[in-house]
């Protein structure tokens, strides 16, 4: 009987250049990206510069004037760019961000959706929730950690009166 052989492994290749592209799925160590844009991104280093990427996973994400939808990442940093939701140990973010989830995040001349972190260095930073241990800088914020409780208790007080007020007219009939 014959054996069938084996079939190689496929290895990534250590460094991937995609310039002028549209790419499905890219797995690198290295992926540089100019003016490219793919749907998911996996590498230990990622590099992009006017881009756009829809999932990407990494240990450092650098973006220059680029989109991204999700980063999962252990270091971010974005300079001008666009970004739907960022999770990190630490981030750096000039730009807007929807989402921000970050051990440390330092962000600068930035509008964010909801910032979450424990420690935020920000200046010129504009903010609908932020919910940090730490805050240093200027941050202008809709509610802050008192105003979402605030806003919580009001909320939770108000859905509750409305169910007793309903219960006690439907009781009537």
């Amino acid at each position: 009987m014959v054996e069938p052989e084996e079939l190689p492994e496929f290895e990534s290749p250590q460094v991937t250049n995609i310039s002028h592209a549209d790419v499905q799925s890219v797995q690198a160590e290295w992926v540089q990206m100019h003016q490219a844009d793919a749907e998911t991104i996996a590498a230990d280093e990622v590099d992009l510069h006017q881009s756009a990427a829809a999932n990407v996973k990494a240990t450092l994400v650098n973006a220059r004037q680029s989109a991204l939808a999700t980063v999962h990442a252990d270091h971010v940093s974005v300079e001008a760019g666009a970004v739907g939701f960022v999770q990190a140990e630490s981030s750096s973010t000039n730009g807007y961000t929807a989402v921000i989830a970050a051990g440390s995040a330092d962000v600068h001349n930035s509008a964010v959706g909801y910032l979450v972190g424990r420690d935020v260095h920000a200046e010129n930073v504009r903010t609908v929730l932020l919910l940090a241990k730490n805050v240093e800088g200027n941050v202008t914020t809709t509610l802050d950690t008192r105003g979402a409780l605030i806003a919580g208790l009001v909320g939770g007080l108000f859905g509750g009166l409305m169910l007793l007020l309903g219960r006690f007219l439907l009781r009537r009939n």
